[in-house]
């Protein structure tokens, strides 16, 4: 049987916010909403197989379709032409959400070498967390040999609360490591 995160999350992470922070009303305690992971392909300008083979490994590591990204203008110093593809992105909710983050905290990032924790200050003014991860091989689901090139992405938790200390408790709460 699969691990419950809607059960672990209203069952001790609310009870555990609402008593750190006073919470009166289950609403004020802060959610994690979604994930956005971006992909950006610096050499699509070179190869356009690039892009293919970042779409192909974010499908394999979040089970979900991503969305090619295009460039919005030409930048003649980069080699870059208007409406070309160069990155992919996809937005996580709901189970495939909650599944990636328990693939992530619990398989990923063990993995990782030398690995001491998240920058506390990956938070933006809305409360929300931006994290760099250097390669996409830390993920079981990636098959080394199929890989074309190492490359990193960025995960973005976006998170209901507008604090920052807020969403940096709910985050831990949920198991992402930040350094001490």
């Amino acid at each position: 049987m699969a691990f419950n995160w809607k059960k672990f999350y209203t069952e001790k992470i609310i009870k555990d916010l609402s008593e750190k922070f006073n919470f009166k009303n289950v609403h004020q305690v802060p959610v994690l909403e979604k994930i956005v992971i971006n992909a950006g392909v610096g050499d699509a300008t070179k190869d356009a197989k690039f892009v293919d083979s970042m779409f192909n490994e974010l499908t394999v590591i979040t089970g979900q379709k991503p969305v090619t990204t295009k460039s919005k203008k030409a930048i003649a110093g980069f080699k870059l032409r208007e409406n070309q593809n160069i990155g992919v992105k996809v937005t996580l909710r709901g189970n495939k959400m909650w599944n990636f983050v328990a693939n992530f905290v619990n398989v990923a990032l063990p993995r990782t070498k030398d690995f001491k924790g998240f920058n506390n200050n990956s938070f933006d003014s809305f409360g929300n967390c931006t994290i760099g991860i250097k390669e996409q091989i830390i993920f079981t689901e990636i098959d080394y040999d199929q890989i074309k090139r190492i490359r990193g992405f960025d995960l973005t938790f976006v998170i209901s609360k507008n604090s920052k200390e807020q969403s940096f408790a709910l985050l831990q709460s949920i198991g992402v490591p930040f350094r001490k």
